[in-house]
């Protein structure tokens, strides 16, 4: 299929004129740390300082993770004190990584084992 076709998107009105923004986001989504942050602002907001304690991951790695999330309106801020406050922008992302988890489970291990992105690739 040619990248300039229109796509129907089942069960939705909405048709996907253009994939690059649907591409940015799932770039956005493709880091570990960056997911990570997601599922452990999905539970609620959360501090630098609690993220980084969490994930185990330096505070400058963290704030460049949600600095990346932010500027993709995937990620809010609000300051508290001397700190800012994160949490999800988009109460639309609970379902999105509801749905990767349902389509994790049907395809089993298949996309762990793909040999461009799966676990044993070499990028």
């Amino acid at each position: 299929m040619p990248m300039d076709q229109r796509v129907a998107v089942p069960g939705h009105s909405r048709r996907l004129d253009d994939p690059t923004a649907a591409v940015c986001l799932f770039r956005s989504l493709a880091d570990p740390a960056r997911l990570a942050i997601l599922q452990h602002l999905a539970l609620g907001e959360h501090r630098v300082v609690e993220l980084t304690g969490h994930l185990g991951l330096a505070q400058s790695t963290v704030s460049g993770h949600l600095a990346c999330l932010r500027d993709c309106g995937l990620v809010a801020s609000r300051p508290q004190g001397r700190a800012s406050v994160y949490s999800l922008a988009r109460p639309e992302l609970l379902d999105l990584l509801a749905a990767a988890e349902k389509v994790l489970a049907a395809t089993g291990s298949a996309v762990a084992l793909c040999p461009t992105y799966g676990e044993q690739a070499t990028r």
